[in-house]
């Protein structure tokens, strides 16, 4: 299988690992169990934080250990974490139901014909306090996103953002300052 081969025994067993967690974070229907399993498995929460069902993505290329989220935020259900790079939340962040926090790109195997244009790589996320992510939002790979920002439901952030702003949009821009 080319997948195995490309990545290798090691992540083939992280990845497996990684299957067998989801599986836990599934089964837990408590808040309080799936933070207390966060910070087991290496990720800084923060106190008073609420996680819902949650999904998460390149366990084998990263950890939980990229997750940073500060005290008094709220996971909402159906977030997807990218564990390729980092996501940093800071205190008293929201991130609404199926919210997708994105910290790579790849097209594809090594010799997919949109390799030339598009390697892969990957940013980590940063969204500062105070910040409301809106349900299905997209935030992608190198954002940073300034304290106070509201982002509309379904918005699609390629880029980072200033503070105290509203933005909406496909891409996301700026509709109130």
């Amino acid at each position: 299988m080319k997948a195995l081969a490309v990545i290798g025994l090691k992540k083939t067993f992280r990845f497996l690992c990684g299957e067998a967690i989801r599986f836990v974070f599934c089964v837990t229907i408590l808040p309080p169990i799936r933070v207390a399993l966060l910070r087991l498995l290496g990720a800084k929460v923060g106190k008073n934080v609420v996680i819902h069902r949650f999904e998460f993505i390149n366990y084998y290329r990263g950890s939980f250990a990229n997750i940073s989220i500060g005290d008094e935020c709220f996971i909402g259900n159906g977030v997807l974490f990218d564990l390729a790079d980092t996501i940093v939340l800071e205190r008293q962040v929201t991130i609404s139901e199926r919210v997708v926090l994105m910290t790579h790109l790849n097209v594809g195997y090594m010799d997919h014909p949109l390799q030339a244009s598009f390697p892969s790589t990957h940013k980590g996320v940063h969204i500062r306090r105070g910040c409301f992510i809106g349900v299905n939002a997209t935030i992608l790979q190198g954002v940073d996103i300034g304290s106070l920002t509201l982002v509309a439901a379904g918005a699609v952030v390629t880029k980072s953002l200033p503070g105290n702003v509203v933005c909406a949009g496909v891409p996301a821009k700026v509709i109130r300052a």
